[in-house]
């Protein structure tokens, strides 16, 4: 059976809602699943009461992008529930946010296109607002032809409308997640900016801060990849975790569980966090 441990609703980024996911699941067949907005766990409360319903394993999660200077680095917080220290630093993540995209919004318009803050937060639907809600108000103005467009020549790292924001480092993230009880896992580590070769020592590095897993079975690799990410997984007593980062039509091309067409996580990778949770 199979499990799907990296999925965004439309309290983040992604286009359906959190029992809409869970549907999308059930009707893959998949025996689990984790909901891992970014920076909320607004949509856990729906989408556990969805899953229950179906009869599917749920796991409340979020993703977070870290402070990393090689690249593009995010964490996967597995059982992150209630109360704790972590989930009292969300609030300044999503904060944060709030005052970048009102930042890149007004780049946006000094640039030509007249883009508002209401727009963005009506395309947000009153989740989490981020950059793929700003650049789908643009594919609609005309600005871009598709998402990855508007990434591509306006939004994305080095692009004229791109802002910074607060984020924390690899160590306070693995730290606040591990004291909230919950099992810090690192997402699609193809971001991190660093050659294959490299791959095992920075893994170890994050492993010694308490990295509980890896995401290997991502829906963007190769199988070769997925094995050999697995591998050193393996090696450094890391899970080897996976999913399908589906955000919906955000992200064409990406399904709940099979992602390209090809994913499948084992579902024991669910009983190996669960075992690392508190």
């Amino acid at each position: 059976m199979a499990v799907d441990l990296h999925l965004h609703s439309t309290s983040s980024d992604g286009t359906d809602a959190p029992a809409t996911v869970v549907a999308l699941a059930a009707a893959e067949g998949l025996t689990a699943i984790a909901l891992t907005d970014h920076d909320t766990l607004d949509g856990t409360a729906s989408a556990a009461a969805a899953a229950e319903r179906a009869g599917i394993g749920f796991i409340p999660g979020v993703e977070l992008s870290l402070e990393w200077p090689l690249g593009g680095m995010h964490l996967l917080v597995y059982h992150l529930g209630g109360t704790g220290p972590l989930q009292d630093r969300l609030l300044d993540l999503q904060h944060g946010r709030t005052g970048r995209n009102t930042v890149m919004v007004e780049r946006l318009a000094a640039l030509g296109w007249p883009i508002t803050i209401g727009d963005v937060i009506a395309e947000s639907g009153g989740g989490v607002v981020g950059r793929p809600h700003i650049a789908a108000v643009m594919v609609r103005m005309g600005a871009a032809d598709s998402i990855a467009d508007a990434f591509d020549r306006w939004l994305a790292r080095g692009r004229p409308a791109y802002v910074e924001r607060p984020r924390l480092t690899p160590a306070e993230a693995i730290g606040l997640a591990r004291r909230s009880g919950a099992v810090p896992v690192l997402a699609h580590p193809h971001t991190i900016g660093v050659s294959a070769d490299e791959y095992r020592s920075a893994f170890g590095e994050l492993a010694d801060l308490g990295l509980a897993g890896i995401e290997s079975h991502y829906a963007e690799y190769p199988d070769e990849l997925r094995r050999h990410l697995a591998g050193l997984a393996a090696g450094l007593g890391l899970i080897a975790t996976g999913g399908s980062d589906y955000h919906g039509a955000y992200k064409p091309g990406i399904s709940v569980g099979t992602g390209r067409g090809d994913l499948r996580v084992p579902d024991e990778v669910v009983h190996a966090i669960a075992a690392q949770a508190r």
